[in-house]
């Protein structure tokens, strides 16, 4: 299962963020993005509970974290034709 978590941050720690959460070894791709949120955070799990603990025991206790919202992607990438 894929979930991408858009995550706010405090001002001018975006980047303490980022490296934080690139240890997390369910996490496969961080982008820093412009916009209402700081950054979006691809998760990888094999469970809806594996991704639940991710965002309230991993990513939500991070310093700097203001808030996270969470898009559980509920298909396979839809191919371009």
């Amino acid at each position: 299962m894929k979930a991408y978590i858009l995550v706010n941050t405090e001002l001018g720690e975006t980047s303490e963020v980022v490296k934080e959460l690139k240890g997390i070894i369910e996490i496969k791709n961080v982008y820093i993005v412009y916009g209402i949120y700081d950054i979006i955070a691809e998760v990888e799990a094999d469970a809806m509970d594996k991704v639940k603990e991710i965002v309230f025991n991993m990513i939500r206790r991070l310093n700097y974290v203001k808030s996270t919202i969470t898009l559980i992607a509920y298909d396979e990438p839809i191919p371009n034709t």
